[in-house]
């Protein structure tokens, strides 16, 4: 936590209603390096409660009136008017000057707070949580609000914390059970989650948010079938639940019934009052059109991922105009940003060649990507330019810039890579059958090759989950035990790929299975991009689920099979993977049935070892 503050923030002018504001280049280069990340929209079960609502405000005006300084008092009263008036400037305005009068006044460091959480300066708004927490004797309020904007701010360890503090003084608070449930959910400690919800639900069995987060840990564990009983319950109790709406919806799509999923997606955002849940839902709509097949429509809805109102959206902060939807290309100079996280990036890569022939021999490409990535792209793409993107938090939210771009006017448009795609990819077939779209370095394919030679049998790259695995991304990735009939597969010497942390799952493979994971020397398998994409041309296959190995795998034409859920949007409605023409697909039924699948791929691979 961050130390008191010895003086209140400077004053600064800001608009009266909560929201994404403007941000600075030089904010932005001060801001905290983030990692790409994937537009994912996962459950809505967040933290409940609301400072700013009428039972919080009651609590602090009766804070107030304990204060012997009456000028402080008023000037405090009049900021807690302010802010059910939703004058939120003028109240941050109001706690400033009572801060000037006495910094240690710990009541306007949390009206202070709440106008800046309300106004979307996130930290600023911590800060002054923190300084609150520490001067105020009944902490277990304040403790509630900096938990909730903790964890909107993916800071869920710290979340539960705070959450536990304020149960210490309120051990029964229903809002303070789902919250510090839905924390561990987070942290991936379900079984903790559902200790906490089991006695509160038995207390208080009327609740529907108790249900819907119960339903949200089952969905986290995989048991979509149990979840949705859960989301049954909640739904019952509330007709309008649109948060449960929502969840079910990701239930049903983990048993395969996309069908089921689309209409409960319809009757959240029928039910949504606030704009952040209904842009959440509406993103989430279109990643179930696409899994439907519904291309077309899928992606025309698919513009939602950069909606302002979504909270984790990522905000393009780029000078010049932005390409409209279905614009000609003929001639352009175009600026193209790559998006969300490492995979997409690449496979939104393939739209790249059909946008230089679209652009011709007048027109010019340019490309902003992960700097990773940068060596790979420029040699595929030799008439293009190449530049990295910057991808910075700030404020809880995310922005991505193109920072070594010094002169804009070069650029008659820029565009979001995945905004082409309804131009380009309105149908599943309408993907070529290209052999590939990216070109891995020819030397290094050679020297891998030659590493390689001395492996017996095929040689398999295997990867078996994404670098982040939070409560609810972990239920998409088969547990790695279930991988013991795909290693033990004879006539194969399998290779390890896998990014991120996993001397556990090899010493599983070689104490358990009897199967020895071989890492090749002299890589970085997180950060040599480029030198990834060599090994993998140089192997025989690469097995695994779809994050960015497997990705560069496909992009450069090399054999591929990929692991995916029922509904996984990612294929479009078919039982293949557009995107590669290559690719294999396994899909399992639902995600409570992963050997299945994983025996399916162990058979095919042991008849293509015998071959």
């Amino acid at each position: 936590m961050a130390s008191r503050h010895n003086r209140p923030a400077p004053a600064r002018s800001a608009p009266a209603k909560a929201g994404p504001k403007p941000v600075s280049a030089s904010a932005l280069a001060l801001g905290q390096e983030a990692a790409p990340a994937a537009a994912y929209v996962g459950f809505k079960a967040a933290p409940v409660g609301d400072s700013a609502s009428k039972e919080a405000l009651a609590r602090l005006k009766q804070a107030t009136q304990g204060l012997r300084d009456h000028a402080q008092s008023r000037l405090l009263d009049q900021a807690i008017l302010a802010v059910r008036r939703h004058d939120y400037a003028k109240a941050e305005q109001l706690a400033q000057k009572a801060l000037a009068q006495d910094q240690g006044l710990g009541v306007a460091w949390h009206v202070l707070a709440v106008a800046r959480e309300k106004l979307g300066d996130f930290a600023a708004s911590m800060h002054c949580y923190e300084a609150a927490l520490k001067l105020l004797p009944n902490q277990d309020a304040v403790a509630a609000d900096v938990g909730r904007l903790a964890y909107r701010m993916g800071m869920p360890d710290i979340a539960a914390k705070l959450f536990r503090l304020h149960l210490a003084h309120q051990p029964g608070d229903v809002a303070g059970l789902n919250n510090l449930a839905s924390a561990l959910r987070d942290l991936n400690a379900e079984s903790e989650a559902i200790e906490v919800l089991k006695p509160a639900i038995g207390a208080h069995p009327e609740q529907p948010i108790l249900w819907n987060t119960l339903g949200t840990v089952m969905c986290s564990l995989g048991d979509g079938a149990t979840a949705l009983t859960f989301f049954d319950e909640a739904i019952r109790l509330d007709p309008a639940f649109a948060k449960a709406y929502h969840n079910r919806a990701y239930a049903r799509l983990d048993l395969g019934d996309a069908e089921g999923a689309l209409a409960d997606c319809d009757q959240a955002i029928r039910h949504s009052v606030a704009r952040e849940d209904v842009a959440t839902i509406q993103f989430a709509r279109s990643t179930i059109l696409l899994a439907l097949g519904r291309v077309a429509e899928g992606w025309a809805a698919y513009e939602a991922r950069t909606s302002p109102d979504l909270p984790d959206a990522p905000r393009f902060v780029l000078e010049g105009r932005q390409l409209a939807a279905g614009e000609p290309l003929a001639g352009k100079r175009l600026l193209v940003m790559a998006e969300q996280g490492l995979g997409d990036e690449v496979m939104f890569a393939g739209l790249l060649p059909d946008v230089a022939d679209a652009l011709g021999p007048d027109g010019k490409l340019s490309l902003v990507v992960e700097r990773r990535l940068v060596p790979l792209f420029a040699r595929s793409f030799p008439g293009a330019d190449v530049t990295r993107h910057r991808t910075v938090a700030l404020e809880g939210r995310v922005y991505r810039t193109a920072p070594e771009i010094e002169r804009w006017d070069q650029f008659d448009a820029w565009t979001p890579i995945a905004s082409l795609l309804q131009t380009l990819r309105p149908t599943a077939d309408s993907f070529p059958a290209r052999e590939r779209f990216l070109t891995p370095d020819p030397d290094r394919v050679a020297h891998w090759r030659g590493v390689l030679a001395d492996r017996p049998g095929l040689k398999v790259g295997v990867l078996w989950k994404s670098l982040k695995l939070d409560g609810e991304r972990a239920r998409l990735f088969s547990p790695f035990r279930l991988w013991e009939p795909v290693l033990r597969t004879p006539g194969v010497s399998f290779v390890n790929i896998q990014y991120g942390d996993c001397d556990e799952e090899i010493r599983i493979a070689r104490e358990e299975f009897g199967v020895d994971l071989w890492t090749p020397p002299g890589i970085d398998l997180k950060e040599d991009l480029d030198d990834i994409a060599a090994l993998t041309s140089a192997l025989d296959l690469t097995v695994g689920f779809s994050n960015a190995t497997i990705n560069l795998a496909g992009a450069c034409g090399a054999p591929i099979w990929i692991v995916t859920a029922a509904a996984a949007w990612t294929r479009l409605g078919t039982d293949r993977y557009p995107w590669y023409p290559q690719a294999r697909a396994f899909v399992t039924e639902n995600l409570q049935t992963w050997a299945g699948v994983m025996d399916e791929v162990a058979q095919a691979l042991a008849e293509k070892a015998a071959r």
